[in-house]
């Protein structure tokens, strides 16, 4: 899919409308793109219902009396944002079938990792299992990035974190990322996706194909944390892009229990060049420690990416 400039400007207009100037957010950060970007895909006959579970998009947002949100939002706790829109979904379907409402609506749901693969896993599986139709939209930053950038069951592999921090006793987390696209996929919903806003085409392809199905979708988006990860305000799209260069972040999609890798570099960079880009993994380089734990690293993404291909 080629995106078009004014094609582009309409999404992101009607993106502003949904999710508008004055949020918090940090200098550089992602969230915004990504909400607007959702946004801005939902169809011209349908109206946005979101749910916000307790994250960095909330705290920024929502904060009393303001909002940024133009189109109805709901704010829950970190636990259960999915299960609360599929009430709301649930009440909608019962309400359009005895004829009451006439509008078409689109919900959604917007969570960070922590209330996702961690504290939000059960009422994510749940709306699943059940087969609500609702757009779940995680967005990745790898912590929770609201709290003090403590780590999360998306943290990766080896890196530092304010509860897993490098040390003398310590290279940083012991444990690998939790794999959420498997544990979504193992529900046998229609549509999921992993993407990445560097990659504007691919994600807004995304967002239009899972949004076309009925029943449940999930959408996994890189969130680069220049306050977490410790990188420059303006270097978040280059941290991104590095991301998925490096098949550290791949971008595929699960279409029908299929797997297909919507792009596969040409030459994929060195991992090193991605975990050099931030601080999450500074510790890798210093003399002593570099060889060895930064090749585990290389090592794991080349299996991770080479068991996607076989998928």
């Amino acid at each position: 899919m080629d995106v078009k400039g004014n094609e582009l400007q309409k999404i992101w207009e009607k993106g502003k409308e949904g999710f508008g100037p004055g949020h918090r957010t940090c200098s550089g950060c992602f969230i915004p793109t990504i909400v607007r970007t959702v946004l801005g895909n939902v169809p011209d006959d349908c109206e946005p219902v979101v749910s916000i579970a307790t994250g960095c998009l909330e705290v920024t947002s929502t904060i009393w009396p303001h909002t940024s949100f133009g189109v109805s939002c709901i704010h829950n706790a970190f636990e259960n944002s999915a299960s609360t829109l599929a009430g709301v979904e649930r009440a909608y379907a019962a309400r359009k079938k005895r004829g009451e409402l006439k509008k078409k609506y689109k919900f959604i749901v917007f969570a960070g990792d922590g209330g996702t693969v961690d504290i939000g896993l059960q009422a994510l599986s749940g709306m699943l299992e059940r087969g609500h139709d609702i757009l779940y939209v995680l967005y990745d930053n790898a912590a929770y990035s609201n709290t003090g950038m403590q780590r999360s069951g998306s943290t990766p592999y080896l890196a530092s974190t304010t509860t897993t921090p490098a040390g003398l006793e310590s290279t940083g987390k012991a444990q690998k990322r939790k794999d959420i696209m498997s544990i979504v996929a193992a529900h046998n919903i229609p549509y999921a996706a992993q993407a990445n806003p560097a990659y504007l085409d691919d994600f807004i392809y995304k967002i239009k194909k899972a949004l076309s199905y009925e029943g449940p979708k999930f959408l996994s988006v890189l969130m680069p944390c220049n306050y977490g990860w410790k990188f420059p305000s303006s270097k978040t799209y280059d941290v991104a892009r590095l991301a998925t260069e490096t098949n550290f972040w791949p971008l595929y999609e699960i279409e029908g229990g299929k797997y297909k890798i919507n792009y596969n570099p040409k030459k994929a960079l060195p991992v090193e060049e991605y975990l050099k880009s931030h601080k999450l993994y500074a510790h890798l380089f210093k003399p002593e420690l570099r060889k060895n734990l930064i090749a585990k690293v290389q090592e794991e993404v080349d299996k991770e990416f080479k068991v996607l291909g076989k998928k």
